[in-house]
């Protein structure tokens, strides 16, 4: 499995790569392995502001539907495209072209509070 060091990780299997106030957030390389193979990923909450812990959207699976849980409170202000027609590229390359979405932080600092790659490694046992 894959933990790249210059993102920071969630208990709930997200990751965050900031870009000076912008974010870039999708699913961990542990999480699409035990979700297996994606079919359908529902984000509507472009434009809004959402919550740290709040859920912004869903991704299903062949045998499951997972709720995506925000990692920091931010505004919501793009979905990758590209995972309309292609959902199993969160499969394919997660850390890369299967991120989800895009934000603007709304605190730059909360970033600081989530896990480091060693912290979630432990966290899933890697």
């Amino acid at each position: 499995m894959n933990f790249p060091s210059e993102l920071k990780y969630t208990k709930d299997h997200e990751w965050v790569r900031v870009e000076g106030n912008e974010a870039f957030i999708g699913i961990t390389d542990f999480a699409q392995r035990e979700l297996g193979d994606i079919v359908y990923i529902d984000i509507n909450s472009v434009g809004s502001e959402v919550a740290a812990e709040e859920v912004f959207g869903t991704v299903e699976a062949v045998k499951t539907v997972s709720d995506l849980f925000m990692p920091l409170t931010a505004t919501l202000v793009e979905v990758n495209a590209a995972l309309n027609d292609n959902p199993e590229l969160v499969n394919a390359d997660p850390y890369g072209d299967g991120w989800m979405v895009k934000v603007v932080l709304t605190n730059p600092a909360d970033f600081d509070g989530l896990l480091s790659a060693d912290d979630y490694k432990a966290l899933v046992g890697a």
